[in-house]
């Protein structure tokens, strides 16, 4: 007969037998309808990470079967996305433009001028700064001018940049400052004259001067500025980001940041093309961590639509004696291009008008000459004439979106471009079926951080009212699996990122966000509503609701 302790004892090397042939892992999740992103867009129910990197997902039985853990998260339901990555937006621009006074929503200039008196009377500064006021929002739709301004700060500097940073208006006192006359000549930009004065408003690269004479920060406020960038990103289920155009001074930081373990949001950074910047990286190769990679050279062919920049072929609809502009000749595009190519980097290039993205089509065709794994970029592609859009296919070139600009501007853009444009306007569909995959981002801080509020403008073509009832040119619509993969598989194809993120594969990043409702069944009149709860980086959880 076996005694109690030979029974136990014999219980107790079973169960060592059975755990010792599971695989260790850190943590393991359970009962949770996870969704992997992967080639065939599986869902499953579990999974298991180990240093910081997926280790399987299946179901939970096979999970819980086959590893082990001190760690079990029971999900109880909830959804899980690989974690969401920004295609094209400004990361450190949103955490410094939190200083400034919030412009977005305004409804008139005088709201413009109560917002900037409030936000002047609690900072003390020299310079009030702004951003975010968009004309075309107002009744009275015309620029506005610098008079009032002057008249409540006739001392202090003010700069108040549109919501597209394509247009501004300054004050006298600013104006001073840069040394901005009624005579002054930009390239790639210009000043507004009228009756033979300046009116404060400031169109693309004029800007700059004005911009200059700000003082430029130093490195203890860009790594708050990157912080607070990164705390807001993580809330709403971002763990990476590609952030359109970069200085030295930021990517230094970013890296003493990430060498100090404080910034651990993914970084794909497009370097702007300054002398400093192509000495320091472009010409020394491809710099790569797991936490910022740089390889890329942002380009601006033109301006916005919104202040009328965007090069356009023939002119704008509602300005007969305006095509737009060139922030950048297309000879310097190519000549930048020729070189960025000489040393393995990927090319990024804005692109807003039919006219811009037609010469840097034709630009990279003669430059890239066939089909290829370049992956060089058209940032926004927002208005492409018809007989262009297979260029795309034919040279490999990847349009990357904003789905949000299309129900942001969707209330003027026809006035602006004629019915006959539209057709290639915010063409998200067609632009999908050139290489059969989109990456997509969002723009930050012109339009939201929150990467499910361009989910819903990109499968359902409406505003936050559910306005109009038919949808934005609906059949430019993306269906829901489209719209996810975009912010997230495809996204990080566009930055040569795939293998390591994008989707919860075996030995891929345990990057990964937790949310309350289904991106793919959740009702329309809700579906914009979806709260990310949960968002990991690495394993590591960095927020909870």
């Amino acid at each position: 007969m076996y005694t109690f302790r030979f029974i136990f004892s014999l219980f107790l090397m079973i169960l060592m037998a059975s755990c010792s042939s599971k695989q260790p892992s850190d943590r393991i999740f359970i009962n949770a309808k996870v969704y992997t992103l992967d080639p065939s867009f599986s869902t499953t129910d579990a999974f298991a990470i180990k240093d910081g990197k997926i280790l399987k997902t299946g179901s939970e039985k096979e999970i819980l079967n086959n590893y082990s853990s001190d760690s079990i998260t029971d999900l109880n339901g909830k959804i899980v996305y690989p974690g969401f990555i920004d295609a094209h937006c400004h990361f450190y621009g949103y955490g410094a433009g939190l200083r400034e006074a919030d412009l977005k929503g305004t409804k008139s200039f005088s709201e413009v001028l109560e917002k900037v008196s409030k936000h002047a009377s609690y900072y003390k500064s020299l310079w009030i700064l702004g951003r975010g006021w968009d004309q075309n929002d107002w009744q009275e739709k015309s620029f506005p001018d610098k008079s009032k301004l002057d008249e409540l700060f006739p001392d202090r500097p003010v700069l108040l940049i549109r919501i597209d940073g394509h247009a501004a208006l300054a004050n006298s006192k600013a104006l001073r400052l840069a040394g901005i006359t009624e005579k002054s000549k930009f390239e790639g930009g210009s000043v507004m004259v009228k009756d033979g004065k300046l009116t404060g408003i400031l169109i693309d690269m004029a800007i700059s001067d004005v911009k200059n004479a700000i003082s430029i920060p130093g490195s203890s406020e860009i790594s708050e500025d990157l912080m607070i960038a990164q705390k807001n990103c993580f809330e709403v289920g971002l763990t990476s980001v590609q952030d359109a155009g970069l200085d030295k001074n930021v990517i230094e930081v970013i890296k003493s940041l990430n060498a100090d373990g404080r910034l651990n949001m993914r970084i794909y950074a497009m370097l702007t093309p300054s002398p400093e910047n192509i000495e320091s990286y472009l010409r020394k190769g491809i710099y790569k961590t797991e936490y910022l990679n740089v390889r890329s050279l942002k380009l601006y062919a033109d301006g916005a639509l919104g202040s009328r920049g965007a090069r356009m072929s023939l002119p704008y609809n509602d300005d007969p004696a305006n095509s737009g502009l060139w922030l950048t000749s297309p000879e310097k595009i190519k000549e930048m291009a020729i070189m960025a190519d000489s040393f393995g980097y990927q090319v990024c290039t804005h692109c807003i008008g039919d006219g811009a993205n037609h010469e840097v089509l034709e630009i990279y065709s003669g430059i890239l000459k066939t089909k290829n794994d370049k992956r060089w970029r058209i940032e926004h592609a927002q208005v492409v004439s018809l007989n262009d859009i297979q260029m795309f296919r034919e040279y490999s070139i990847v349009p990357s979106i904003q789905p949000t600009h299309a129900t942001s501007d969707m209330y003027w853009a026809e006035e602006r471009l004629g019915m006959q444009r539209m057709a290639g306007a915010y063409a998200y569909k067609s632009l999908l079926a050139q290489n059969g995959w989109i990456p997509n981002g969002s723009d930050f801080p012109v339009e939201s951080i929150n990467p499910i509020y361009g989910f819903f403008a990109a499968c359902i073509r409406k505003d936050q009212q559910f306005m109009p009832k038919e949808g934005f040119q609906i059949d430019q619509a993306l269906k829901r699996e489209e719209a996810l993969r975009g912010m997230t598989i495809w996204a990080a194809k566009a930055a040569f990122e795939e293998h390591e993120k994008g989707s919860l594969e075996p030995g891929k990043f345990a990057d990964f966000v937790v949310c309350d409702k289904d991106l793919m069944t959740e009702p329309e009149n809700s579906l914009a509503n979806v709260s990310v709860e949960q968002t990991w980086s690495s394993g590591t959880l960095v927020y909870s609701k």
